[in-house]
């Protein structure tokens, strides 16, 4: 059996789920998202459940159906083991990413996360042009986001590394989840109640970390591949789990390319060359060949590497390309919804 209030209910939920508990429904949290089912907590135990016609009906995108980490508006079957989700409550947090291909919508990851560890391992698969885009990301979702960088032991210039990422401008914390080395840094971010994902590659030592934090071996794990350093996928969905402490934790499936979407926040990522556009002369600066710019004075005397500089301007360019795909889509879909209007106009005068 679940409560809410072990679940990471707030009186900002409660407030919001007033009217639906007048109307009798009841509020459960999505655990696990399965294709066209969900997995739930609830006061009654795990359910499993549907969306009602109506949410589908009203649903304009993906991002209106439930996320783990959603609360919702259920009618419980408990006789049936099962549940039908009936609305999904307002949102406090929600990370996004791109949907694959040409499709220009965000594709939901999870909700109502307080915390956002993003994961790097300091090895072979250490990058930090891939962590600005998870960053970027992290920071629009409404959640706290920390550097969480781990296999300290296959790197000698794990320090220098850890620096590195620092210049970001967030915290970062070091841990090895194989040998259970720095969790007690993470005790902090882990109170009961609070909501924590865990976004990274594959083989960076997710599971590892969750199972170490449960004290049991729950989640499979894979060694990685000793030719590249990566891992295979081995968490499949995303899951809310509940640790002994009463924290709660998602564990994701890894992401090693992620796309930006227009809603990423990539000033935030680079929060070394925001200070430093601040000296420069122009107010409009690009930090391309302009007079009196201080993040080109600073890529000349070596403060800012010029990795550093080719990364925001690449991920600038990434995100302008993909708001001008959502403007370009809205504008066409506005175009055909007028076409059905004038369409239907003309046939009821035709009829009249």
């Amino acid at each position: 059996m679940w409560e809410p209030d072990t679940l990471g209910w707030t009186a900002a939920f409660a407030e919001a789920f007033a009217t639906l508990a007048a109307e009798g429904f009841e509020a459960a949290r999505v655990a696990v998202e399965h294709q066209h089912l969900y997995s739930l907590y609830t006061r009654h135990g795990d359910l499993l459940a549907d969306v009602a016609g109506s949410l589908r009906h009203r649903a304009r995108s993906r991002l209106d159906f439930p996320v783990v980490g959603d609360w919702v508006a259920v009618r419980p079957r408990v006789g049936e083991g099962r549940a039908t989700i009936h609305a999904v409550l307002p949102r406090k947090s929600l990370f996004t990413r791109q949907a694959a291909g040409d499709e220009t919508q965000d594709q939901p990851v999870a909700a109502n996360i307080d915390t956002v560890f993003l994961v790097m391992g300091l090895d072979r698969d250490y990058n930090p042009r891939r962590f600005e885009r998870y960053f970027a990301l992290a920071v629009r979702s409404g959640a706290v986001p920390i550097a969480l960088l781990t296999k300290p032991d296959l790197c000698e210039a794990a320090e220098e590394r850890r620096r590195e990422i620092a210049t970001m401008g967030l915290p970062v914390l070091v841990v090895s989840p194989k040998r259970g080395e720095g969790l007690e840094g993470l005790a902090p971010h882990l109170p009961a109640g609070a909501t924590i994902a865990l976004l990274g590659s594959s083989g960076v030592g997710k599971s590892t970390l969750v199972n170490r934090l449960l004290g049991e071996e729950r989640l499979k794990t894979r060694e990685v591949r000793l030719s590249d350093d990566r891992g295979r996928h081995t968490t499949t969905h995303r899951e809310l789990i509940v640790l002994p402490g009463g924290a709660l934790v998602i564990d994701t499936p890894g992401m090693r390319e992620i796309q930006l979407s227009e809603t990423a926040d990539v000033d935030a990522s680079f929060a070394d060359i925001a200070a430093l556009a601040a000296a420069c002369r122009f107010g409009d600066c690009r930090h391309e060949a302009e007079p009196g710019c201080a993040v080109l004075a600073a890529v000349e005397d070596g403060s800012l590497g010029t990795e550093r500089l080719e990364g925001h301007r690449k991920l600038q360019k990434e995100l302008h390309h993909q708001t001008v795909r959502v403007d370009q889509r809205a504008r066409l879909e506005q175009k055909r919804q007028w076409k059905a209007v004038h369409k239907a106009v003309k046939r009821q005068r035709t009829r009249g």
